[in-house]
């Protein structure tokens, strides 16, 4: 294989079925690096800047025909595994398809079990050998991260981004077949209106309502981030769990300065929580490489999130589409210019360390003093 991870191009102009290809590679090869061109035009760009290791060509694409991808590999490569994929199931069209030297011909709508088992034999992954890990997280970095939770943070971000249009009702529709989320919202809403009533709330919807859209949005957020359960290797499972820990206490620290300060905590408390996402992205990556083979012990997985998680954070931040004003708080959580006087920054800062233990630090207790805040007064969690 190129380049520490299995190079794959996949042409296809269906957004859904592509989806679906990435994922069953990706299932294959944890460390798959995945580019999908949806013209034949962008296809024959791509193999002309890069080397791939597997083709997932679409027969009928806007701009002519994906066989005239494969006759161009064939030219210069008669070994790489290629797989055509149509909506053409006779049999003159496969015998076609199959005098330029294809490895595989499925035919839409196909059975993902049987694409999983033939993309298997085709690549044959138990041959392969394994990626440089730091090579896999550079290669890692250029594709689309995604975290491996039951939850999308992608999408929550979204519903986040028009809150003000959702109702609990709209919400509680959404996820009702979500067990987890249900589960989530049920047990917090609980334990809040039990302090204040001592009655339970007895419907995800009734759930949502004693909440509010915003706060639920946030709690929904906070559960997509946390990855632990689906990390396979202990020393990664660790150093999850302590990151995600790290991000609740700053988004908690963030809201209880926020409201001591009548401020309105949910975008701070927002920010918290998306505090560690770079150092989650980069343990997913690490996780793929264990999969494929890899070994890491505790502090060398230490050593690459220090290295890493910065870039992953800012390539989340841009494919998440996050605001800049939502990227400003999160970058505040780990620095902060001396002089720099927006509340709001001033307010995460000082939420990042009080959620560290370093509320007796120096800077910490200038922080609570341009403020207002009374440095005496233990503040609460």
């Amino acid at each position: 294989m190129g380049g520490g991870c299995l190079k794959t191009l996949i042409l296809e102009d269906d957004d859904l079925v592509s989806e679906l290809l990435e994922t069953v590679v990706a299932g294959i090869y944890p460390g798959a690096c995945v580019r999908v061109a949806d013209t034949v035009s962008e296809a024959f760009e791509l193999v002309g800047e890069n080397a791939f290791d597997l083709f997932i060509i679409d027969w009928n694409l806007p701009d002519g025909a994906g066989l005239e991808l494969v006759k161009q590999v064939r030219k210069t490569d008669a070994e790489v595994p290629i797989v055509m994929v149509s909506g053409r199931s006779d049999r003159a069209s496969v015998l076609q398809a199959a005098h330029f030297g294809i490895d595989g011909y499925m035919t839409k709508p196909f059975d993902v079990q049987q694409l999983h088992e033939r993309l298997v034999k085709v690549l044959n992954p138990s041959q392969t050998s394994v990626p440089d890990v730091s090579e896999l997280l550079e290669n890692s970095l250029e594709e689309v991260v995604q975290l491996p939770s039951d939850v999308d943070p992608a999408e929550v971000l979204e519903l986040i981004s028009r809150q003000d249009d959702l109702s609990p009702a709209q919400l509680a529709e959404r996820w009702r077949e979500e067990a987890s989320i249900t589960a989530r919202l049920m047990d917090v809403a609980n334990s809040t209106s039990f302090r204040r009533t001592g009655k339970p709330v007895e419907s995800l919807r009734d759930a949502i309502s004693s909440m509010g859209v915003a706060l639920t949005l946030n709690q929904v957020l906070a559960l997509s981030l946390d990855v632990t359960g689906k990390l396979k290797h202990e020393v990664l499972k660790e150093l999850s769990k302590t990151h995600y820990d790290a991000a609740l206490q700053v988004a908690k620290q963030a809201q209880g300065l926020a409201i001591k300060l009548k401020k309105q905590p949910v975008s701070m408390q927002k920010a918290g929580l998306l505090s560690r996402v770079g150092e989650l992205a980069v343990l997913k990556v690490l996780n793929d490489y264990i999969a494929l083979g890899g070994t890491l012990e505790m502090a060398e997985a230490e050593q690459l999130l220090r290295e890493w998680a910065q870039p992953y954070g800012n390539r989340i931040k841009v494919q998440w589409r996050l605001p800049l004003r939502v990227r400003e708080l999160i970058g505040a959580v780990h620095s902060l210019p001396t002089d720099s006087t927006q509340e709001d920054r001033i307010i995460m800062r000082a939420a990042a360390m009080l959620a560290a233990g370093g509320q007796t630090s120096e800077e910490c207790q200038r922080l609570l003093r341009r403020l207002g805040i009374d440095t005496e007064e233990p503040v609460k969690d």
